[in-house]
């Protein structure tokens, strides 16, 4: 049975007031749902930092998308539940309805879009490397890790994976399951390099200082959005996309961002 972690909102996110849940909700949609539950079911991943990352001591999950859904909750005049999902059963877990939105780094791919609507972008980022600072600029384009020889370690299930498959030829692509200890494959040496979204690469160099460096996180190779994964649902979108626009008008978002990002 899938596990559901919950916490009732306490904390002082944001004072922005939405338009009454009504005004979303003429017709019956996911909101309907919601406030009769008493919770908005999240979907995150818990392998992602820093956009959710789950501490299996505690059962519980800390990151900028928790931040920003307990938020989105209490916006709601409900509780939050997270529902843990991995990148491989995202899409059937989305499917199956086993959770409102799905969060944790997200990106908006056409993929998705057959099955989902998107909220309004959260941030900008793009596929770009990291790698061991000592070998760092070896890996400056996709041509100069395309090469044989070259040991490019990508998780399962996502954007990641997709983008590896679809670009290298050459090197020699390895699955690790797990995305929390990826990074300590490179920085052991049992890899070489990782292409993976940007805002992660800065995050992991932050915290293997001097072992692990992003390679040109501000030119990436492409240019993905990040953002809410929903049911198609017109009533549940409008409610996110004005709680994103009065939270950014507040200053709760950048002040979230900040705590993680940088």
């Amino acid at each position: 049975m899938r596990q559901m972690l919950t916490r009732r909102i306490l904390i002082p996110i944001v004072a922005a007031t939405l338009l009454p849940w009504a005004a979303f909700a003429q017709a019956p949609s996911r909101l309907d749902d919601i406030a009769r539950r008493g919770s908005l079911r999240v979907g995150l991943t818990g392998d992602y930092r820093p956009f959710s990352s789950l501490d299996t001591s505690t059962a519980t999950f800390a990151g900028f998308d928790v931040d920003m859904t307990a938020a989105l909750a209490q916006a709601m005049g409900v509780s939050v539940t997270y529902v843990p999902t991995t990148w491989p059963t995202m899409a059937r877990d989305f499917a199956a309805g086993a959770f409102d939105i799905a969060a944790g780094g997200v990106s908006i791919t056409a993929e998705r879009q057959k099955t989902g609507l998107f909220s309004t972008p959260l941030m900008h980022d793009g596929k770009t490397p990291i790698a061991r600072c000592a070998d760092a600029a070896r890996f400056d384009t996709l041509a100069d890790i395309d090469r044989p020889g070259v040991r490019v370690i990508v998780n399962p299930g996502g954007t990641n994976e997709r983008f590896a498959h679809a670009n290298l030829g050459h090197a020699a692509v390895a699955i690790h399951p797990d995305n929390v200890t990826i990074f300590d494959e490179i920085a052991a040496g049992r890899a070489d390099v990782m292409i993976t979204d940007a805002s992660e690469t800065r995050f992991q160099a932050r915290q293997h200082p001097g072992v692990l460096c992003a390679v040109h996180p501000d030119r990436p190779f492409d240019t993905v959005e990040k953002a809410y994964w929903l049911p198609r649902d017109d009533a549940l979108k409008a409610f996110v996309d004005q709680w994103l626009q009065r939270l950014r008008d507040s200053g709760a978002y950048q002040r979230i961002y900040a705590k993680w990002f940088e």
